[in-house]
């Protein structure tokens, strides 16, 4: 379930040419079952209608403070109060300036003054504009109020100019929105997550993979983030993009990915090992491209050393959740890996399922826990399962937490 569903976004829109994109923006609010309700100052008008983002948004529009319809039950004090979080996008250098001085002579910035939800602007305009002192002063000014500030792009800009001033990218301001209004549950945690497959060579052309496409662990990474985690992600090859606020380090081979999780590890208070490793390799990858022959080519694969149990015996105080895709005996053999790897809780999933396997945006689980507990999760998305892993995340934390303070006392 998206983090906005249900919640009131009041969209401010001002006039700068990336005015357009708040129909994007709206419409990818919407999807995600938030009610949007939009404000637009007189110059927005000038670059799109209030009919399209009224038909977007399925809401009326408000455009005018000193309307007798829109005031007769003080229109801007509703939408102030209304609101879960205030979006301001585009935000042109005005609005920044008319905001940080705390002046109201439009809807938007009336509502600005009068509301108690959390704010955000995204700021849009020329390169030059934008690293002007007085524009950087002003959102110094807003960011020590508590205002979210989320940075521009780089790039060409309408103006012809190149540089720092385009509206950040629709996706990358709604991902923000939901961070917003995530709790901040895992803030102090160290996540480090593996996603992704891994590849491992037969010769320079040619390998052996898995159909793992990442999608679960990129959604735990982002999760994780949301709810004020720092997030390392070790990922196999994946085209997937890096979410906001986490940091990839992007490796191939198991032994790499590996590698680079034992080296991470003592970074981390929490390892969540999504990742689909590899347990077998080619024992003798050639050098040169093996040629087509009618002969036919006989592959001879060595194990992988399971790395797993080696890490729990230095997890000291860390969480460690791991995966279990399988195909059959899903609880048996998910309850064994739990155990040899030393986990506090294993993911697990017959990947035969409809809705549960590889390359799809959706999961089943069941969540067993070295506590003992059980959870069997009907078909969701995976950011819904990434939220729901996240929840038993913080209750195992919260359960050790306990344990220590216990023992300290006695």
């Amino acid at each position: 379930m998206s983090r906005l569903k249900d919640k009131t976004i009041v969209l401010g829109v001002t006039g700068g040419i990336a005015a357009y994109k708040a129909a994007e923006i709206t419409r990818m609010l919407v999807q995600r079952d938030a009610k949007v309700r939009v404000m637009m100052t007189p110059n927005a008008r000038e670059f799109i209608t209030p009919l399209t983002l009224q038909a977007l948004s399925q809401n009326p529009v408000a455009t005018d403070t000193f309307s007798l319809t829109e005031e007769s039950q003080i229109g801007h004090i509703r939408l102030a109060d209304a609101a879960d979080l205030v979006l301001i996008a585009p935000a042109t250098a005005d609005v920044i300036a008319k905001a940080a001085a705390g002046i109201a002579d439009d809807i938007v910035t009336t509502v600005l003054l009068a509301t108690q939800a959390k704010v955000a602007f995204a700021p849009a305009m020329n390169v030059h504009m934008y690293a002007h002192p007085a524009v950087q002063e002003n959102l110094a000014r807003l960011r020590a109020r508590g205002v979210t500030i989320i940075e521009p792009g780089e790039g060409e800009l309408a103006c012809g100019y190149e540089g720092k001033g385009r509206l950040a990218d629709p996706a990358a301001i709604v991902e923000e929105l939901e961070r917003m209004l995530a709790p901040q549950d895992l803030s102090g945690e160290r996540v480090l997550v593996t996603a992704g497959p891994t590849q491992e060579a037969i010769d320079p052309v040619r390998f052996v993979s898995n159909r793992s496409s990442g999608k679960m662990g990129f959604a735990i990474a982002r999760a994780a983030a949301h709810r004020g985690a720092q997030v390392r992600m070790i990922a196999g090859p994946s085209s997937l993009a890096t979410p906001s606020g986490v940091e990839r380090i992007d490796t191939v081979s198991a032994a790499e990915l590996l590698g680079a999780t034992s080296r991470n590890f003592p970074w981390c208070t929490a390892l969540v090992m999504a990742a689909a490793i590899a347990d077998f390799r080619p024992a003798e990858p050639a050098s040169h491209k093996v040629k087509k022959n009618a002969r036919g080519f006989d592959l001879r694969m060595a194990p992988i050393a399971d790395e797993m149990p080696k890490l729990a015996e230095k997890k000291g105080s860390r969480v460690l959740i791991g995966f279990a895709a399988e195909t059959n005996d899903l609880e048996a053999n998910a309850r064994d890996k739990l155990k040899r790897k030393g986990l506090d809780l294993i993911v697990a999933n017959d990947v035969t399922k409809e809705g549960a396997g590889f390359g799809v945006d959706t999961n089943i689980v069941t969540l067993i826990g070295a506590d003992g507990s059980f959870q069997d999760c009907p078909k969701l998305s995976k950011d819904e399962v990434a939220e729901i892993i996240l929840d038993r995340l913080a209750a195992i934390r919260a359960s050790k937490s306990k344990s220590r303070r216990l023992r300290a006392v006695r």
